[in-house]
Order: structure tokens, then sequence, then C-alpha cells
């Protein structure tokens, strides 16, 4: 017996055609879709910033405070032949820096100078750091005069004979509030006018004043 198998079939094998090409009006569309977004994305962030510095968020100035400069030390001595004084002199000044922000404020390494009558007689350093939202940070600071950079100075003997010493201090605190991709810089200057009874060995009168800005 003789058994015949037969087997046929038309099979087609077709490929996917290939995606279209961007025409010159698709790419056009693209990339104005993408400016628009990221014009979106910048007017959302300008619009937040906006709307919480009108609701509390508005960055504030720091505000530096010297609360009092008491004398903590004082040896002079007067050489009447050659008009010269010889002293050693130092102030404990206690100072603080208030952040009136809703976020925390940077500051960076500041200093503290003495000056007499316009020379720089004294300074002393003010580490970086940083004050929490609503928080103050006090100070108690201790100042020395740099007794020879007043030996030439031809006023001194003249202050000294008369029983008073006008000083005066500055300082500058600067640092920075950030919020979200911004840094905005902000600074305080406090000064203060002092006049040191070299009798009484005290501070006779103490006059300050502050001065901030962005």
């Amino acid at each position: 017996m003789e058994v015949e198998n037969t087997w046929s079939e038309d099979r087609k094998y077709t490929r996917a055609p290939p995606p279209p090409l961007p025409t010159p009006r698709n790419s056009r569309k693209q990339r104005r879709n993408k400016c628009l977004a990221a014009i979106a994305l910048i007017l959302g962030i300008f619009l937040t910033l906006l709307i919480l510095g009108l609701t509390g968020f508005k960055v504030k100035r720091p505000v530096t405070t010297i609360h009092s400069v008491v004398l903590k030390e004082l040896q002079t001595s007067l050489d009447i032949p050659s008009l010269k004084v010889y002293f050693n002199i130092s102030l404990d000044m206690n100072l603080s820096i208030k952040n009136e922000n809703k976020i925390g404020f940077k500051f960076t390494h500041s200093c503290v100078f003495i000056n007499y009558r316009g020379q720089v007689v004294g300074d002393l350093s003010i580490p970086a750091g940083e004050i929490s939202a609503d928080k103050t940070v006090y100070m108690d600071l201790t100042v020395t005069f740099m007794a020879d950079r007043l030996l030439s100075n031809s006023d001194l003997y003249a202050d000294v004979i008369s029983g008073t010493l006008p000083v005066s201090t500055s300082t500058r605190i600067s640092g920075k509030v950030i919020i979200g991709i911004f840094k905005i810089h902000a600074a305080s200057d406090t000064s203060c006018d002092i006049i040191i009874d070299i009798k009484n060995k005290s501070v006779a009168k103490q006059t300050c004043h502050s001065k901030t800005k962005l």
C-alpha cells in the first residue's frame, strides 16, 4: 500500500514598516512644547516664591545689637618726660544676632574692631555660624587694645591726663538666607561710641547704632 502525503503552504513574511521620520513641522512643535514647559516651570517657581514672600517668608535683615560694654581691665602709667602713656585695656561686650526669618540664616566669618580716633587698635574674630528661624544668638566677647599701636598717637597723652578716653567699636555680620535655589544676601552693621572713665575705671557713656541691609 502506498500512502502519499502532500503538504503545501504559502507563507508570506512581512516586516513592520519603519517609523515615520519627524517632519519639520513636528520638530518645531516639540521644541515649542519644551520651551513652554520650561517657561511654565520658571513661572511656577517665581509665583511660589512670591506667595511665600507675601505670606510670611519675606526675607528680613539680621538684627545685631550690642547690649553692654564693660571695662574688664585698665592699667595705665605715664612717662611724663617723654609724654608717653603705657596701658593695658580690655573690654567685655555682650552682643546678639537675631534672625527674624522663617528659615535659617548663615553668616560668614566676622570681626569686632576697636577704634581710637580713627585708628584700629584692637580686633576680635567671630567665627562663621548659622542661626535657626526666629532665633537669637548671644555672644560674650572680650576685646583687648593693642597698646603698641597707640604709642605714636599724640592725642593719647592728653586724653589720659583729662581722665577720659573716647573709643568706638564696629562690627559687620553678613550672610545669606537660602530659599530653594535662591541665595539672598543680608548684612547688619553695628557701631558704638564709648567714653572710658580712666579715674573710676568704668564705661562712663555708651551710644550704639545699628544699620541693616539686603
